[in-house]
């Protein structure tokens, strides 16, 4: 056994070898430190805008628990979607502890846009679908506007559309109209 050499190669190969070894183990968790308060900005923001995403489909979900959710499975919107409508949603534990939400504007620029004046971000739908002559006319055009099931011009299915959407809105406002006057009538009958 006293016999037996190392030859140059080996020897070669066994010194890279083991610097590449010590340069992994050492040396690359230093440049993932230069690059982490970029990645820590980016993904609070996509955190943040994931949260948002699911409290506006799910507002009665608290922000606790779409964090964790989302924590859990690394991101996933659609996972933590299925899970809320399957109804298997799960507390977060009491030691976890999200970030705080981003911060709102501050108390100057609040009183400077309070001057404005202040006009509703959502008109209600007869405004927005410039539906107000239709709502005069009380559904009198309602059987008459009656298409033929579907037609294979774009323009023709896209009228179809929204003609529907209209009689849709306006159903929506004649119900609506009707159990107000019977709240109405039932209240006055009780006094």
């Amino acid at each position: 056994m006293a016999d037996e050499q190392v030859s140059l190669t080996s020897l070669i190969l066994i010194v890279v070898l083991g610097g590449l070894i010590i340069r992994y183990l050492f040396f690359s968790p230093a440049t993932q430190t230069q690059r982490s308060p970029r990645d820590a900005q980016s993904a609070s923001r996509a955190r943040e805008a994931a949260v948002e995403r699911i409290q506006q489909m799910f507002p009665q979900i608290d922000r606790r628990a779409a964090l964790w959710d989302l924590h859990r499975n690394g991101g996933n919107i659609a996972a933590t979607t299925e899970r809320i409508l399957s109804g298997r949603i799960e507390t977060p534990p009491v030691t976890f502890q999200p970030p705080p939400p981003p911060a709102s504007p501050t108390p100057s620029s609040t009183t400077q846009t309070s001057k404005a004046p202040i006009k509703p971000a959502e008109p209600d739908l007869i405004t927005r679908y410039k539906l107000q002559e239709k709502v005069s006319a009380n559904g009198e055009t309602a059987a008459a506007a009656k298409a033929k099931a579907w037609s294979s011009s774009r323009d023709e299915r896209q009228a179809a559309l929204q003609r529907r959407r209209d009689e849709m809105i306006l159903a929506a406002r004649r119900k609506m109209e009707a159990r107000i006057a019977a709240e109405k009538a039932t209240g006055s009958k009780q006094q």
